[in-house]
C-alpha cells in the first residue's frame, strides 16, 4: 500500500498534456525525458505514485513525488534533469565583482598579504559590505579562469596575456601579447 501523497499532481493544461504525451511517445529524446513524461501523464491519469514507478522502470514512488513536485513548481521544465552540482548561485554582476577585486592591489594591513591567493580573496569578497559571504575558492578560481586570468607561480593571479618586463634603460615596461585569447581557448 502506497503512502499518502503530500504533493499531488496539479491539473495539467491541454498544451503541457499534448507535451508530455509528445515526449512520452518520442525516440529521439533522452529515455530520462521520456520515463518523466510517461509517469507524469500515468500519474495524471489517476495512477498512484508507485504504480507509475512500475510503468517507467523504477523501483519506487519517491523518484516519481519528486519528479511530479517538480513538475508543480517548474512546469515542464522538469521534465529535462539537471544532473549533478548545484545550480550556478553567482551570476554576471557577481563575476564583475571578483574581477574588480582581483584588479584591486591588496592593502597589507587590510587584506593581510601584498600579493591574492584565492583563499585572501575569499576572505576579502567576504568581508566586504558590497561583498560575497558564501563564495567559495572554487567559485572564485572559475570566474577568474573564465574572466581570462591565470596562476602564475609566485605572482598571485595575473591577467593573461600581460607581462611586466624590467628593461635596462626603459625601467618597468607593459609587455602585452596579443594573441593571449587565441591562446587561452
Amino acid at each position: 500500500m502506497s503512502r499518502r501523497q503530500k504533493d499531488p499532481l496539479r491539473s495539467l493544461s491541454e498544451a503541457e498534456r499534448t507535451s508530455l504525451a509528445r515526449l512520452s511517445r518520442s525516440q529521439s529524446v533522452p529515455a530520462a525525458q521520456v520515463a518523466r513524461a510517461r509517469a507524469l501523464l500515468a500519474v495524471a491519469g489517476g495512477q498512484s505514485y508507485t504504480e507509475a514507478a512500475c510503468l517507467v522502470g523504477r523501483d519506487n514512488g519517491d523518484t516519481v513525488a519528486r519528479w511530479v513536485a517538480g513538475f508543480n513548481r517548474d512546469g515542464l521544465a522538469a521534465v529535462v534533469p539537471r544532473h549533478g552540482g548545484h545550480r550556478m548561485r553567482y551570476g554576471e554582476a557577481e563575476q564583475r565583482r571578483i574581477a574588480a577585486e582581483v584588479a584591486r592591489p591588496p592593502e597589507r594591513a587590510r587584506d593581510g598579504t601584498a600579493t591574492w591567493s584565492l583563499v585572501t580573496l575569499r576572505d576579502a569578497l567576504r568581508r566586504d559590505e558590497d561583498g560575497l559571504p558564501g563564495i567559495s575558492t572554487y567559485t572564485i578560481g572559475r570566474a577568474l579562469h573564465a574572466g581570462g586570468y591565470s596562476w602564475q607561480k609566485g605572482r598571485s593571479w595575473c591577467d593573461t596575456g600581460v607581462v611586466a618586463r624590467k628593461r635596462k634603460h626603459e625601467g618597468l615596461v607593459t609587455v602585452v601579447d596579443p594573441d593571449a585569447a587565441a591562446k587561452r581557448g
